[in-house]
């Protein structure tokens, strides 16, 4: 009996070490909190990694799984990222590292001692961390909940672009509706918004019109960029947005995690109301945007 159950460890053992060695999808896992929600550090992910190696191609399954190889020095490395929501204000990041040129050796080396592979990956880490922590103190999000977004007509752009390029095109395009309206003396009503008519989550690509509210009129003049519409009313979550304009997009995700937790249906093209000119300067935690999530 004794004999059959010290063929069996090692057997358990044999088989355990060559999963361990040639089969284990990672080297080493990391596993931290993070006082918010995954849609921030996912976008905060993929900036910081542009910063370590400009060539990084992100893979993204979803929002939550997010993966990318880059190199330092003569090492390649796969990062492969776990974004767990807690409540609406924390998640758990789990990270599992490959060294996709020396993962054999660093297997062997890591239950001994602390590695090189080991000090440079908590190096790398840290710093990304240390970015995320200041980048929580530039913008606050609250959500309000379910709410109505008012009707109104209005003159717009469409444009095309990235989230990260969202605020770029705004402004590229702020004197053409500002220049438009003024010469042709017509009425605003209201502060400028952002109609998203198309968003790929995975690849971070929308579509969007930038639009001036107007007072309707049967003579306004045309222009070959600049169009008119009604937008509807429409019931949706909101969201208030502190914070500069080139990462509003972070409430679209605070918005999307409370309609999952509260298992309502929103149909994923956000709406911004902005009520202050970034031009003129001032604490950008004090620039407010609303958000609006229409609901199904």
């Amino acid at each position: 009996m004794k004999k059959k159950i010290g063929l069996f460890i090692l057997l358990f053992v044999f088989i355990t070490s060559i999963w361990y060695l040639f089969f284990k999808p990672y080297d080493y896992l990391v596993t931290f909190k993070a006082n918010t929600f995954p849609g921030t550090i996912n976008q905060t992910i993929k900036l910081w990694s542009k910063s370590i190696d400009t060539s990084t191609t992100i893979m993204q399954e979803d929002i939550q799984n997010i993966s990318y190889n880059f190199t330092v020095n003569d090492s390649t490395y796969n990062y492969n990222w776990k974004l767990v929501p807690i409540n609406d204000s924390t998640s758990k990041v789990k990270v599992y590292i490959k060294d996709i040129n020396h993962s054999l050796i660093n297997k062997i080396k890591i239950p001994f001692s602390e590695t090189n592979f080991e000090k440079t990956t908590k190096r790398i880490l840290l710093n990304f961390n240390k970015m995320l922590t200041e980048h929580l103190k530039r913008f606050k999000v609250t959500v309000v909940g379910k709410d109505t977004f008012a009707s109104t007509y209005c003159a717009y752009t469409p444009i095309k672009s990235t989230q990260l390029q969202k605020a770029k095109g705004m402004m590229q395009n702020y004197s053409l509706l500002s220049n438009f309206v003024a010469t042709n003396k017509i009425k605003l009503n209201g502060t400028p918004i952002v109609e998203i008519t198309k968003w790929n989550i995975n690849t971070d690509s929308i579509h969007y019109n930038f639009c001036y509210p107007i007072i309707k009129s049967d003579s306004l003049p045309k222009h070959n960029l600049i169009k008119y519409k009604q937008l509807k009313i429409r019931p949706s979550l909101k969201a208030i947005y502190n914070g500069n304009y080139k990462t509003s997009d972070l409430a679209w995700y605070a918005l999307l995690d409370y309609a999952e937790r509260n298992k309502i249906k929103v149909i994923p093209k956000p709406i911004e109301v902005f009520h202050n000119n970034p031009n003129m300067g001032g604490d950008e935690l004090n620039w407010k945007t609303e958000v609006f999530m229409p609901i199904k």
